[in-house]
């Protein structure tokens, strides 16, 4: 592995957008806002997609889990739609468990979430493309 540089963490993503279950911390059922609308866009690809937040009992119609924790089934990889401070706790919860693959929307990451991330192997895309546009590419 030796290109480092962020422009081009095609292989991470293709990963990421391989596994079997996802979760969305940070779901929401506001459809302009991205917890909502990566949600609706892992169903629109029929992928198993489980919602966690702890402020929402339902988001789009299925449950909404409280925490990575409270999931019925472990999942590999998680999209992060959270503030930055909510963000470095959360790749904590993904590690402990089970993930593998931590994918921080634009705006969720900060230098002490990744950091966190790789400190406990966890495959981290930041700083890069969203999900929205990657899950929908040809």
């Amino acid at each position: 592995m030796h290109d480092h540089d962020h422009s081009a963490p095609s292989a991470a993503i293709a990963a990421f957008l391989a596994c079997d279950r996802f979760a969305v911390i940070g779901a929401s059922n506001h459809p302009a806002k991205f917890g909502g609308r990566v949600l609706a866009a892992y169903r629109r690809h029929g992928r198993v997609a489980f919602a966690v937040n702890p402020r929402e009992r339902q988001v789009l119609g299925a449950p909404c889990y409280a925490s990575l924790a409270d999931l019925p089934e472990r999942v590999e990889a998680v999209s992060i739609v959270t503030p930055p401070e909510v963000t470095e706790r959360i790749v904590e919860e993904a590690a402990d468990a089970g993930a593998r693959f931590v994918w921080m929307q634009p705006g969720a990451e900060s230098a002490a979430a990744i950091a966190k991330a790789k400190a406990r192997q966890l495959v981290v895309i930041a700083g890069g493309p969203c999900l929205l546009i990657e899950i929908d590419a040809p």
